[in-house]
């Protein structure tokens, strides 16, 4: 049953997320045996604009029920990131003129996650009230910045709240390899296995 979640119709997958994060036993971080509330909402690629409309869905319906949600997009988040530091015209224009591998080494750089994008991420928790951190905009900021590196860089900035990231792949784990994040269910070489699949928790 547990693995057949992510794989029903979008509107079930709502109403198991609904259960799962409203209720007291995910909020208080219960039953994880000392690991960090880091959750994976795994789906399928082309589930993308679905899924955000899901996302969109999620917030408003918790926030009814008085959970407050910070939803923090990475690609908007590298935007405003890339803003501040008053080089995203300049990144436009140097885009046409150089290589995508020198323009993925320039990126991977200015958005670091240990020195720029976790120290965003920390100030916006600092200045937010909530219950639970959502991160989306994975697959729009691959392969400039990578889920586990944003993930294992989190581990001691998101630890008081459940985070949930929202992930355009599969999140698999077996004996031989151990757990993986596999985007676009193709790229296989994201070793993390500190979360949790929110599809394999108890409503």
């Amino acid at each position: 049953m547990k693995s057949d979640i992510a794989r029903m119709p979008i509107q079930d997958r709502f109403q198991h997320l609904f259960a799962v994060i409203s209720g007291q036993r995910f909020l208080n971080k219960q039953g994880l045996g000392n690991e960090i509330p880091f959750f994976i909402c795994p789906f399928k690629p082309e589930e993308a604009v679905e899924m955000e409309r899901l996302q969109r869905q999620l917030i408003n319906r918790l926030g009814q029920a008085g959970i407050r949600i910070l939803e923090i997009n990475l690609y908007d988040l590298a935007i405003e990131i890339l803003k501040e530091r008053d080089i995203w015209n300049q990144i436009l224009e140097m885009e046409e003129s150089v290589s995508k591998e020198q323009l993925k080494e320039l990126l991977q750089g200015v958005l670091d996650p240990e020195a720029h994008l976790v120290p965003a991420i920390a100030i916006k928790l600092d200045s937010t009230d909530f219950e639970v951190l959502f991160l989306s905009g994975v697959g729009e900021v691959f392969p400039y910045i990578r889920s586990h590196n944003v993930l294992n860089n989190l581990q001691s900035t998101a630890k008081e709240k459940p985070t949930v990231m929202f992930f355009p792949g599969a999140y698999t784990h077996s004996q031989e390899a151990g757990a993986s994040l596999d985007l676009f269910g193709r790229l296989h070489d994201d070793k993390y296995y500190r979360a949790f699949n929110i599809f394999h928790c108890e409503a």
